[in-house]
């Protein structure tokens, strides 16, 4: 597990930015409690993860201050007409996103979610983004997945949308293999994302 601190050299907001973390089924999963507790450190943090993301997350071990949701609590806050829809309540809560990891299932489903196909509340949150607000993502999978062409096709499609990739890494990999796919650790996402928020955010206010 990464054990890093987040910088206290970084420029902090007067106003806690409110993030949105995700998380698709992928063994990189097993970090996500550390991304939680990077982030809580400087923003407001809520969390969506999928049905097979949770093989790998202990929810019990989540920073007590990070919401959590997941698909079975899709239509939760909804009883009847004019009371909240989950997925569009946090597309509007969020200032940015963070999918981390990004399996190469959730990453394909980017043409269904384009044909407006959602499975999920991780992939509904998605086709209601706002695209005027950053999407990151941290892709994570077995090498041979990585180089396959159509991780391409999909990282290309996605990327007309303005989605930034804090891209893979290569080393020795959870089914043994060494080669490049293994999600950057969350230090360097975190880092990543606070560094590029903070550019949005300024170049939205001059």
């Amino acid at each position: 597990m990464d054990n890093y601190t987040p910088q206290n050299d970084l420029p902090v907001e007067s106003a806690k930015p409110k993030i949105l973390l995700a998380a698709s089924g992928s063994v990189a999963a097993i970090k996500f409690e550390t991304l939680c507790r990077c982030f809580t450190e400087w923003a407001e943090v809520k969390a969506v993860v999928t049905k097979s993301s949770l093989h790998f997350i202990d929810k019990s071990s989540l920073p007590k201050d990070v919401v959590l949701y997941t698909d079975e609590e899709e239509w939760s806050t909804w009883k009847k007409l004019n009371d909240g829809v989950l997925h569009i309540e946090l597309r509007k809560w969020a200032d940015a996103m963070i999918i981390a990891p990004l399996s190469a299932n959730t990453l394909a489903k980017v043409y269904f979610i384009a044909g407006g196909l959602c499975d999920n509340l991780l992939t509904c949150i998605v086709r209601a983004w706002d695209y005027g607000k950053p999407l990151y993502i941290a892709p994570a999978m077995n090498t041979l997945m990585w180089n396959n062409p159509f991780t391409k096709w999909h990282l290309d499609l996605i990327s007309q949308l303005g989605v930034i990739m804090v891209p893979p890494v290569t080393k020795r990999l959870a089914c043994g293999d060494y080669g490049n796919g293994a999600m950057a650790e969350p230090s360097v996402i975190y880092n990543a994302v606070v560094l590029s928020f903070i550019k949005f955010q300024a170049s939205k206010s001059s």
